[in-house]
């Protein structure tokens, strides 16, 4: 199913133009670019910035061996408290710095250029609040679907969100 959603995505992407693809060094996030940067003959940058939150002991649990096993790391997500910080992982504040110097690196564009970013959904709901000028804390009210398209303009005195969490590509087809 992933390789179909990257593929409906390039096709949705196919006469855009593209000057740069930004991708995750994860797997999952580099094969989508991958796919994607081909119709465009560019090479995808990969970078660790881009990378999921490190969920450390968390990774692989259900929410409900999470609860059993850390119930103050469950009581804090579903709080959205901002000083969650995952055991042997990530907290949100480093997510967020560290998502910030991949947002400054995006400075070194000019305006005329497109950049594509394919990354993880905590990652985009970091970013996009950033671009936005949104408190760190509403990346929650952001929902991004699995190969979806969001678009933000951005212009020197701010951002513009033109697009959010576009999934029309992933549709049957007949």
């Amino acid at each position: 199913m992933g390789l179909r959603q990257a593929e409906r995505l390039r096709e949705r992407l196919n006469l855009e133009k593209i000057d740069f693809i930004y991708s995750s060094d994860l797997k999952r996030a580099l094969v989508t670019a991958q796919i994607i940067a081909l119709r465009h003959n560019l090479e995808v940058i990969a970078c660790p910035e881009l990378r999921e939150i490190d969920f450390g002991r968390l990774e692989g649990l259900t929410f409900d061996e999470v609860n059993q096993l850390y119930p103050e790391v469950t009581r804090m997500w579903v709080e959205r408290d901002p000083g969650l910080i995952y055991p042997g992982g990530e907290s949100l504040t480093e997510l967020d710095k560290r998502v910030c110097q991949f947002r400054n690196r995006l400075g070194g564009h000019n305006k005329e250029e497109t950049i594509l970013i394919v990354a993880h959904s905590g990652v985009l709901r970091t970013l996009l609040c950033q671009l936005l000028g949104m408190e760190p804390r509403q990346r929650w009210q952001i929902r991004l679907d699995l190969a979806s398209l969001t678009i933000i303009e951005t212009y020197r005195q701010g951002a513009i969100l033109a697009l959010l969490n576009d999934v029309s590509h992933l549709t049957e087809r007949s």
